[in-house]
């Protein structure tokens, strides 16, 4: 039961800025949505739909097509008040 991820544009801008060693730790940790898309430690999102997942002081942002078996990876942003807006 493995998912596809898919990368939005604007993510792939956003990773630009993030310290090498840190962007390893999110790859690694986006890689492993594919075998298990909701895993400990994730929350569901109240105000927008999705989830998010936290790597350090970086929180990754994604939507799941159960369907399709598809994860859309839409935010990745440090942690700030800003964040979740």
């Amino acid at each position: 039961m493995t998912y596809r991820i898919l990368v939005e544009k604007r993510v792939k801008k956003e990773t630009r800025s993030i310290p090498h060693p840190d962007r390893k730790k999110i790859d690694k940790a986006i890689l492993a949505l594919t075998s298990n898309p909701r895993p400990h430690g994730c929350k569901k999102l109240t105000e927008k739909e999705g989830y998010r997942i936290r790597i350090g002081d970086y929180r990754v942002l994604y939507m799941i097509d159960d369907e399709s078996r598809v994860i859309i990876i839409y935010r990745i942003k440090s942690r700030n008040e800003k964040t979740y807006k």
